[in-house]
C-alpha cells in the first residue's frame, strides 16, 4: 500500500497534482458581461499581495495557537485566536472586493506559500515569549505590505484604501497589544 511519503509514478511527497481540465484564471463570458468599475492589473495585483499576507497570517497565527506553551499560555492562545479571526474575515473582503471588481483572486496554499511576505513560521512547540515576539513580526510583515500598497490603491480606488485602513487599524492595534506583553515598562 502506498503512503503519502513514498515516491510513485514521477511524483515525490510535498509536489502537487495539477488541476483536472481545463481550470484556470480565464473569465467566463457571463463574468465578462458584468458591468462596472474594473480593476487594473496593479490595483488587482495590490489586493493580491495583501490577500496572501492575510491568508498566511491567519495560518500562522493557527499554527502558534496549536503549538504555544509556557507563561501566559491562555491569554495567548486566546489573543491569537483574535487575531487568526481578524485576519480570516479580512482575507474573505479583500477576495470578495476583488471579484467585485472583476478580478480573480488566488488563494490557493502554493500561491500563498510562494509570494507571502512573512517569514516561515518554525515547527513544534514554541514558548509564549518567543511566539509573541514570532507574531509581532508576522503582524508588522502584513501591516507593511498593506502599507506599501495603500497609495496606489487609494489612487486608483479608494473604496478599496477604506477596506486597507481597517485592515491597518486592526492589526496596528493587535502589534502594539502582542508586543506589549514582551516590554518593559521605560526608566
Amino acid at each position: 500500500m502506498a503512503t503519502a511519503s513514498t515516491k510513485t509514478a514521477g511524483t515525490t511527497r510535498g509536489r502537487r497534482r495539477p488541476a483536472k481540465g481545463d481550470a484556470g484564471a480565464a473569465l467566463t463570458t457571463e463574468q465578462n458581461a458584468e458591468s462596472g468599475f474594473q480593476a487594473s492589473q496593479e490595483l488587482s495585483d495590490n489586493l493580491q499581495k495583501v490577500l496572501v499576507d492575510l491568508l498566511e497570517l491567519q495560518l500562522q497565527g493557527k499554527q502558534a495557537h496549536w503549538n504555544v506553551v509556557g507563561t501566559n499560555f491562555r491569554d495567548t492562545h486566546r489573543q491569537l485566536d483574535e487575531i487568526i479571526e481578524a485576519a480570516r474575515t479580512f482575507s474573505d473582503t479583500v477576495a470578495e472586493r476583488m471579484r467585485a471588481l472583476h478580478a480573480v483572486p488566488d488563494g490557493r496554499s502554493d500561491t500563498v506559500a510562494e509570494t507571502t511576505t512573512l517569514p516561515e513560521f518554525p515547527h513544534g512547540e514554541v514558548d509564549t515569549t518567543e511566539t509573541i515576539d514570532l507574531i509581532t513580526e508576522r503582524l508588522e510583515a502584513t501591516i507593511s505590505t498593506v502599507r506599501d500598497v495603500h497609495d496606489p490603491v487609494d489612487d486608483e480606488d479608494p473604496t478599496s484604501a477604506d477596506i486597507l485602513h481597517a485592515v491597518l487599524e486592526s492589526l496596528e492595534q493587535f502589534a502594539w497589544m502582542v508586543s506589549a506583553e514582551n516590554r518593559s515598562p521605560a526608566k
